[in-house]
């Protein structure tokens, strides 16, 4: 059998990237329930602090924007607290597929879509694939952009981030501690001790901060730190195809 083109196996990884957001994106909406614990919480409820207090105020006011912008009624609202980050999570993905969804349309001369909520505008993408594969370009950016989403839900929905490690040493603190982390398409040192002497750099100042190469480096990567380039272009080959297998129930 042919080997699919560089097209083609972008396309089938868009298509497999979409129907992971599609089975992710309820379970995020589930997520805003309220009532939800969150990992460690002790069972028994007590008095909000007036800070405490003032962050479930804001957090509702955020939910109620997120509704009143895009229809998305949160599962069971009430006047229980919610979780900020995932409503962050969902208004970043509802905005990231109205604009996909306008973007594809727009490219293959389609007019402006109809409105319709996300599960509704991702089915109607990945119906259109066979002919975005006429445009490359198109392809790509459906892809990266539904694996974007599909990746930041996960991470939400608390499947960790991959790493893979990579050869070489860090040209800043000259220790094994590069890694590559696909989703993000970069090169980190994660030698928590690694600093430098760029007097524009933030790991001065900031303990949390770690030095990344991202594409537009790799080669000044593997010239400073020997780190093999091929390797690295092997690494950040997360096909959709390869991470959706595991999850698979």
């Amino acid at each position: 059998m042919a080997e699919p083109t560089s097209t083609a196996r972008t396309v089938r990884d868009a298509a497999l990237w979409i129907e992971a957001l599609l089975k992710q994106f309820p379970e995020l909406l589930g997520e805003l329930a309220p009532g939800r614990p969150s990992p460690g919480a002790a069972p028994e409820r007590r008095a909000p602090s007036p800070e405490a207090a003032r962050r479930v105020r804001e957090e509702r006011l955020d939910a109620l924007l997120v509704e009143k912008r895009h229809g998305l009624a949160v599962p069971g609202y009430s006047a229980a607290p919610l979780r900020l980050h995932v409503s962050d999570a969902v208004r970043d993905i509802t905005d990231g597929v109205v604009e996909l969804d306008e973007a594809v349309h727009d490219k293959l001369g389609l007019g402006r879509p109809r409105r319709a909520r996300v599960p509704q505008r991702l089915v109607r993408i990945a119906g259109l694939l066979g002919r975005i594969a006429d445009h490359p370009p198109l392809a790509a950016h459906v892809r990266d952009e539904s694996r974007r989403m599909a990746r930041r839900c996960a991470r939400v929905l608390g499947d960790a981030e991959s790493m893979v490690r990579v050869r070489g040493r860090c040209p800043r603190c000259d220790s094994v501690s590069l890694r590559a982390f696909p989703a993000r398409r970069a090169v980190l040192c994660v030698n928590p001790a690694c600093r430098c002497d760029a007097p524009e750099c933030d790991c001065r100042t900031d303990p949390a901060y770690r030095h990344v190469w991202h594409e537009d480096g790799w080669e000044a990567l593997v010239g400073a730190g020997g780190a093999d380039r091929a390797e690295i272009d092997s690494s950040m080959d997360e096909s959709a195809e390869a991470w959706a297998g595991p999850r698979a129930r």
